[in-house]
């Protein structure tokens, strides 16, 4: 695991706070989508098909502090849409930042390079640059060639400026247990960055490619093949040991969707980022006017093949702290 020990005390307190104030639903994480506006038409995101005045549409500094102050959650990640578009991203992210809120700022990177001087690093920031494959995967993914040597020579400028870079790679029934340890190892190894997360492709509704979605049964499989022979415990992963355990099919959970809401240009939206059933206008409303039993596998078909940490890796957290002897193991992996 490659979460930093800053971020892990942090977090740690912050459990501790919900637990004595015996709430029993509360953020972790905010997913801020400042803008649905993309520069790339990936086949397998479903965001750019919004209308045009939708597109448009931009959340302020304003409205995201505001956002962190109604929940509390002491992380956030702002994704997109492509967040380098947003004309106040820079201030966006240091307003945060002074505020000790930990900020993953998700970015395709095409832009990067080009705006990577408005940014100053913080051990309260990391850059997240999606890497769905080696070369001719990820830009088959993205739907552009000349993008996955852009993100390395992004991922290469902003390292030499000693900034955080942490890694976001999506799987689809395409890849293979090989494919998934070529990036992966690429990553790890050849780029050294500091840490990685994946997850299995969710089937969005308004995706153009509705055909290339994993299965539970084929990500299980993928996941626990790619994992062997040592690897799992050799690459940075960005994920509790419970949730790596989760894609395996070795645990099973519940889904606690509520842990990593999802704020935008629509308000709050239920039940997770992947779905939109609904909006509420505070953190607050979406929890107590949002059915959570109705959510989950068994309970609606949408969700019978997510696997996605939005939903999951909340629930390994919690297990995780529940547990003395998964709290250990979780610290031994510590880097």
């Amino acid at each position: 695991m490659a979460i930093p020990l800053r971020q892990n005390l942090a977090v740690a307190r912050y459990l501790a706070r919900q637990k004595r104030a015996k709430r029993d639903k509360f953020p972790l994480l905010v997913e801020i989508e400042p803008l649905f506006a993309c520069n790339l038409d990936c086949p397998g995101c479903g965001k750019i098909q919004h209308p045009t005045e939708i597109l448009r549409k931009r959340l302020s500094v304003d409205d995201i502090l505001g956002a962190m102050t109604d929940c509390g959650a002491p992380m956030c990640s702002i994704a997109g849409g492509e967040p380098l578009l947003h004309p106040d991203i820079e201030e966006i992210v240091a307003r945060l930042v002074e505020r000790k809120i930990f900020v993953f700022l998700c970015t395709n990177a095409v832009l990067l390079r080009r705006r990577i001087d408005r940014f100053k690093p913080s051990p309260y920031f990391s850059w997240v640059m999606h890497l769905d494959g080696m070369r001719e995967r990820h830009d088959l993914a993205v739907n552009r060639e000349g993008v996955f040597d852009e993100v390395v020579a992004a991922i290469r400028e902003v390292k030499s400026r000693g900034f955080r870079v942490t890694t976001n790679s999506t799987f689809f029934n395409t890849d293979s247990p090989k494919t998934v340890r070529d990036v992966l190892d690429f990553l790890n190894d050849e780029l050294k960055v500091d840490a990685m997360m994946i997850s299995p492709g969710y089937a969005y509704e308004k995706a153009p490619d509705q055909e290339h979605f994993l299965g539970v049964a084929q990500t299980r499989e993928m996941f626990r093949t790619a994992f062997a022979d040592g690897h799992r415990r050799r690459w940075r992963l960005n994920h509790t040991p419970l949730f790596l355990d989760f894609l395996e099919g070795k645990v099973d959970y519940d889904c606690t969707a509520w842990a990593i809401p999802s704020y935008s240009v629509f308000g709050w939206q239920r039940p997770c980022y992947l779905m939109a059933d609904g909006y509420a206008q505070s953190y607050k409303e979406l929890i107590e006017t949002t059915d959570w039993s109705s959510y989950g596998r068994g309970r609606d078909p949408r969700c019978e093949n997510c696997m996605a940490h939005c939903g999951y890796e909340p629930t390994a957290v919690f297990a995780t702290t529940a547990s003395l002897r998964e709290s250990l193991r979780a610290a031994m992996s510590i880097r």
